[in-house]
């Protein structure tokens, strides 16, 4: 299973296989040509509140990662989770996002996850 993150502003690579945009807004100045996504599942997205939360610099990343984790074993985003599971079984999936800092992002959380 692979499963890697990279933000979504960067070229396409042959090597990304299926392309999952993993933010719930669309990425400001990038056409949806441009960024030749696969999917985007937005139940995968963490809650506008725990967005708004985490970004407003209230919080650690741990903290942060906990309650999105909570987040992903709902129902609706635990289906999900297994869909992008299978489709990392099958081969080559890339986690999108506009995050700055990708590696401290909720991406990094939902990798995690997928490939534990």
């Amino acid at each position: 299973m692979s499963v890697r993150i990279r933000r979504v502003y960067e070229a396409p690579e042959p090597e990304d296989g299926v392309r999952v945009l993993v933010d719930r807004l669309w990425p400001r100045g990038l056409s949806k040509d441009a960024a030749r996504v696969d999917e985007w599942p937005k139940g995968l997205t963490p809650s506008t509140e725990l967005r708004r939360w985490y970004h407003a610099g209230e919080a650690s990343y741990e903290e942060f990662a906990g309650r999105y984790g909570a987040e992903l074993a709902e129902p609706e985003a635990a289906e999900l989770v297994g869909h992008v599971r299978e489709l990392a079984s099958k081969g080559e999936v890339t986690l999108l996002t506009a995050s700055k800092s990708p590696e401290e992002s909720h991406a990094a959380v939902l990798a995690r996850l997928l490939q534990a």
